[in-house]
């Protein structure tokens, strides 16, 4: 039940603009912190995929890069 309103803020988040219009700034990374924290938390539930998309985000620290890194969802936790 969690884990899905969890979801519904974030893809909400998403269709209302995401970091562009909250933040003013563009994600440094490919695909953006939202969709990397959704597919995680979809593939490994809310806790573990919430500390992946957080240790995620704490990666992001330059504000608009001109490279976008391309770090896909890991596969497993394992790879993580």
């Amino acid at each position: 039940m969690i884990n899905r309103l969890v979801l519904w803020t974030i893809h909400r988040y998403r269709a209302t603009g995401g970091g562009k219009r909250w933040f003013g700034l563009d994600c440094n990374f490919e695909p953006s912190c939202s969709l990397y924290a959704m597919q995680a938390m979809e593939r490994f539930g809310l806790s573990r995929g919430a500390r992946l998309a957080w240790q995620r985000i704490r990666r992001c620290r330059a504000r608009d890069s001109i490279c976008k890194c391309h770090e896909p969802c890991p596969e497993s936790f394992r790879d993580a």
